[in-house]
Protein backbone atom coordinates (compact mmCIF):
# COMPACT_ATOMS: atom_id res chain seq x y z
CA UNK A 1 0.00 0.00 0.00
CA UNK A 2 1.48 3.33 -1.05
CA UNK A 3 1.84 6.20 1.41
CA UNK A 4 0.27 9.40 0.14
CA UNK A 5 1.99 12.77 0.35
CA UNK A 6 -0.63 13.88 2.89
CA UNK A 7 0.08 10.87 5.13
CA UNK A 8 3.82 11.54 4.93
CA UNK A 9 3.24 15.13 6.03
CA UNK A 10 1.07 14.08 8.97
CA UNK A 11 3.52 11.42 10.14
CA UNK A 12 6.71 13.47 9.75
CA UNK A 13 8.36 14.40 13.02
CA UNK A 14 11.71 15.71 14.20
CA UNK A 15 14.11 13.20 15.68
CA UNK A 16 16.27 13.42 18.76
CA UNK A 17 19.28 15.54 17.85
CA UNK A 18 17.44 17.53 15.18
CA UNK A 19 16.98 21.29 15.27
CA UNK A 20 13.46 21.97 16.50
CA UNK A 21 11.27 22.96 13.51
CA UNK A 22 10.55 26.70 13.48
CA UNK A 23 7.12 28.26 13.45
CA UNK A 24 5.30 31.47 14.30
CA UNK A 25 2.01 31.05 16.14
CA UNK A 26 -0.78 32.92 17.89
CA UNK A 27 -1.15 31.88 21.53
CA UNK A 28 -3.10 32.82 24.63
CA UNK A 29 -0.04 34.88 25.63
CA UNK A 30 0.45 36.61 22.29
CA UNK A 31 2.47 35.68 19.21
CA UNK A 32 5.56 33.51 19.63
CA UNK A 33 8.41 32.55 17.33
CA UNK A 34 9.53 29.06 18.23
CA UNK A 35 12.19 28.02 19.06
CA UNK A 36 13.93 31.36 18.49
CA UNK A 37 12.15 33.11 21.38
CA UNK A 38 13.40 30.40 23.74
CA UNK A 39 17.08 30.30 22.79
CA UNK A 40 19.26 29.99 25.88
CA UNK A 41 16.73 28.08 27.97
CA UNK A 42 15.04 24.71 27.91
CA UNK A 43 11.46 24.42 26.71
CA UNK A 44 8.81 21.72 26.71
CA UNK A 45 6.39 21.83 23.79
CA UNK A 46 3.42 19.57 24.43
CA UNK A 47 0.19 18.87 22.58
CA UNK A 48 -3.25 17.82 23.75
CA UNK A 49 -6.25 16.52 21.79
CA UNK A 50 -8.89 19.17 22.47
CA UNK A 51 -10.14 21.89 24.80
CA UNK A 52 -12.96 21.12 27.23
CA UNK A 53 -11.94 17.48 27.62
CA UNK A 54 -11.38 15.96 31.07
CA UNK A 55 -7.95 14.34 30.69
CA UNK A 56 -6.55 17.48 29.07
CA UNK A 57 -8.06 19.60 31.82
CA UNK A 58 -6.32 17.51 34.49
CA UNK A 59 -3.02 17.84 32.62
CA UNK A 60 -3.20 21.58 32.13
CA UNK A 61 -4.03 22.12 35.77
CA UNK A 62 -1.04 19.99 36.77
CA UNK A 63 1.36 21.71 34.38
CA UNK A 64 0.15 25.14 35.53
CA UNK A 65 0.54 24.08 39.17
CA UNK A 66 4.13 23.01 38.44
CA UNK A 67 5.07 25.90 36.15
CA UNK A 68 7.19 27.69 38.76
CA UNK A 69 9.08 24.46 39.47
CA UNK A 70 9.92 24.11 35.78
CA UNK A 71 10.85 27.81 35.59
CA UNK A 72 13.40 27.30 38.36
CA UNK A 73 14.92 24.54 36.23
CA UNK A 74 15.31 27.07 33.37
CA UNK A 75 12.45 25.52 31.39
CA UNK A 76 9.46 27.17 29.73
CA UNK A 77 6.19 25.41 28.92
CA UNK A 78 4.27 25.77 25.64
CA UNK A 79 1.00 23.94 25.01
CA UNK A 80 -0.79 23.23 21.73
CA UNK A 81 -4.07 21.93 20.38
CA UNK A 82 -5.82 22.36 17.07
CA UNK A 83 -8.61 24.40 18.67
CA UNK A 84 -8.97 28.14 18.11
CA UNK A 85 -7.82 30.98 20.32
CA UNK A 86 -11.27 31.88 21.67
CA UNK A 87 -11.92 28.26 22.58
CA UNK A 88 -8.57 28.21 24.42
CA UNK A 89 -9.42 31.37 26.34
CA UNK A 90 -12.88 30.12 27.32
CA UNK A 91 -11.52 26.74 28.41
CA UNK A 92 -8.71 28.20 30.53
CA UNK A 93 -11.16 30.61 32.14
CA UNK A 94 -13.45 27.69 32.98
CA UNK A 95 -10.53 25.81 34.53
CA UNK A 96 -9.74 28.77 36.78
CA UNK A 97 -13.33 29.54 37.76
CA UNK A 98 -14.93 26.11 38.09
CA UNK A 99 -12.62 23.09 38.08
CA UNK A 100 -11.08 21.40 41.10
CA UNK A 101 -8.79 18.40 40.62
CA UNK A 102 -6.42 16.52 42.90
CA UNK A 103 -6.57 19.26 45.55
CA UNK A 104 -5.93 22.02 42.99
CA UNK A 105 -8.41 24.82 42.30
CA UNK A 106 -8.41 28.41 41.05
CA UNK A 107 -5.58 27.36 38.75
CA UNK A 108 -4.56 30.01 36.22
CA UNK A 109 -2.71 28.78 33.14
CA UNK A 110 -0.12 31.45 32.38
CA UNK A 111 2.06 29.68 29.83
CA UNK A 112 1.22 30.01 26.11
CA UNK A 113 -1.38 27.74 24.53
CA UNK A 114 -0.95 27.67 20.75
CA UNK A 115 -3.86 28.04 18.34
CA UNK A 116 -3.29 25.50 15.58
CA UNK A 117 -6.54 25.27 13.61
CA UNK A 118 -4.61 24.64 10.38
CA UNK A 119 -2.65 21.83 12.09
CA UNK A 120 0.53 23.38 10.66
CA UNK A 121 2.54 22.98 13.87
CA UNK A 122 0.99 19.62 14.76
CA UNK A 123 2.02 18.23 11.37
CA UNK A 124 5.56 19.64 11.62
CA UNK A 125 6.01 17.83 14.91
CA UNK A 126 4.17 14.62 14.01
CA UNK A 127 1.52 15.24 16.65
CA UNK A 128 -1.27 13.92 14.42
CA UNK A 129 -1.23 10.12 14.47
CA UNK A 130 -3.88 8.80 12.04
CA UNK A 131 -4.15 5.52 13.94
CA UNK A 132 -5.42 7.50 16.92
CA UNK A 133 -7.21 10.40 15.23
CA UNK A 134 -6.94 12.41 12.03
CA UNK A 135 -8.36 15.54 13.66
CA UNK A 136 -6.79 15.58 17.14
CA UNK A 137 -3.20 15.77 18.32
CA UNK A 138 -1.94 12.96 20.52
CA UNK A 139 -0.26 13.78 23.84
CA UNK A 140 3.23 14.52 22.54
CA UNK A 141 6.02 15.99 24.67
CA UNK A 142 9.13 17.53 23.08
CA UNK A 143 12.10 18.56 25.22
CA UNK A 144 14.07 21.33 23.48
CA UNK A 145 17.44 22.38 24.87
CA UNK A 146 18.95 25.91 25.02
CA UNK A 147 20.50 25.43 21.56
CA UNK A 148 17.06 24.59 20.09
CA UNK A 149 17.91 20.90 19.69
CA UNK A 150 15.30 18.20 20.30
CA UNK A 151 16.65 16.17 23.21
CA UNK A 152 13.80 13.83 24.08
CA UNK A 153 10.33 12.91 22.85
CA UNK A 154 7.50 11.17 24.70
CA UNK A 155 4.20 10.17 23.08
CA UNK A 156 1.00 9.13 24.85
CA UNK A 157 -2.30 7.97 23.36
CA UNK A 158 -5.43 10.11 23.67
CA UNK A 159 -6.77 8.12 26.62
CA UNK A 160 -3.62 8.27 28.81
CA UNK A 161 -2.80 11.26 30.99
CA UNK A 162 0.88 12.11 31.31
CA UNK A 163 3.12 11.44 34.32
CA UNK A 164 4.45 14.87 35.28
CA UNK A 165 6.94 13.53 37.81
CA UNK A 166 8.60 11.67 34.94
CA UNK A 167 8.58 14.73 32.66
CA UNK A 168 10.34 16.76 35.35
CA UNK A 169 12.73 13.90 36.20
CA UNK A 170 13.71 13.56 32.53
CA UNK A 171 14.40 17.31 32.30
CA UNK A 172 16.64 17.31 35.39
CA UNK A 173 18.43 14.13 34.26
CA UNK A 174 19.30 15.61 30.86
CA UNK A 175 20.53 18.82 32.46
CA UNK A 176 22.64 16.76 34.87
CA UNK A 177 24.16 14.79 31.99
CA UNK A 178 25.09 18.04 30.26
CA UNK A 179 26.49 19.71 33.36
CA UNK A 180 28.56 16.82 34.71
CA UNK A 181 29.30 14.77 31.56
CA UNK A 182 27.64 11.65 32.94
CA UNK A 183 24.75 9.36 32.10
CA UNK A 184 21.86 8.53 34.42
CA UNK A 185 20.71 4.95 35.09
CA UNK A 186 17.20 3.56 35.29
CA UNK A 187 14.92 5.39 37.72
CA UNK A 188 17.63 7.96 38.49
CA UNK A 189 16.80 10.94 40.69
CA UNK A 190 19.13 13.65 42.05
CA UNK A 191 21.34 12.13 44.75
CA UNK A 192 21.51 8.70 43.10
CA UNK A 193 24.76 7.40 41.62
CA UNK A 194 25.49 8.35 38.02
CA UNK A 195 27.14 6.37 35.23
CA UNK A 196 30.37 7.36 33.53
CA UNK A 197 30.98 6.57 29.88
CA UNK A 198 32.43 3.13 29.06
CA UNK A 199 36.21 2.92 28.81
CA UNK A 200 37.57 3.62 25.33
CA UNK A 201 40.74 1.55 25.67
CA UNK A 202 42.11 -1.49 27.50
CA UNK A 203 44.38 0.71 29.58
CA UNK A 204 41.53 2.91 30.78
CA UNK A 205 39.40 -0.17 31.47
CA UNK A 206 42.14 -1.72 33.64
CA UNK A 207 42.71 1.56 35.46
CA UNK A 208 39.04 1.82 36.25
CA UNK A 209 38.91 -1.70 37.67
CA UNK A 210 41.90 -1.06 39.96
CA UNK A 211 41.13 2.55 40.92
CA UNK A 212 38.65 2.55 43.79
CA UNK A 213 38.96 6.22 44.77
CA UNK A 214 35.71 7.55 43.37
CA UNK A 215 34.36 4.86 41.03
CA UNK A 216 32.35 1.76 41.75
CA UNK A 217 32.88 -0.67 38.87
CA UNK A 218 30.84 -3.82 38.46
CA UNK A 219 32.88 -4.54 35.33
CA UNK A 220 35.01 -2.50 32.93
CA UNK A 221 31.94 -1.19 31.06
CA UNK A 222 29.69 -0.51 34.08
CA UNK A 223 31.10 2.12 36.42
CA UNK A 224 29.20 4.51 38.65
CA UNK A 225 30.16 7.34 40.94
CA UNK A 226 28.52 9.43 43.62
CA UNK A 227 27.01 12.77 42.70
CA UNK A 228 25.67 14.68 45.66
CA UNK A 229 22.05 15.76 45.41
CA UNK A 230 22.76 19.28 46.62
CA UNK A 231 25.55 19.66 44.06
CA UNK A 232 23.10 18.77 41.30
CA UNK A 233 20.40 21.11 42.58
CA UNK A 234 22.81 24.01 43.18
CA UNK A 235 24.02 23.67 39.59
CA UNK A 236 20.64 23.35 37.89
CA UNK A 237 17.94 25.00 39.99
CA UNK A 238 17.59 28.78 40.14
CA UNK A 239 17.51 30.31 43.60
Amino acid sequence: METTLEQQEVLSMPRIGDKAPSFTAVTTQGEINFPEDYTGEWSILFSHPADFTPVCTSEFMTFAHLEEKFEKANCKLIGLSIDGLYSHIAWLRTIKDKIEFNGMKNIEVKFPLIEDITMNVAKKYGMIQPGESKTQAVRAVFFIDPKSIVRAIIYYPLSLGRNFDEIYRALIAMQTSDAFNVATPADWNPGDDVIISPAGSCGVAEERMTNTDDLECEDWFFCTKKLDKQTVLDTIIKK
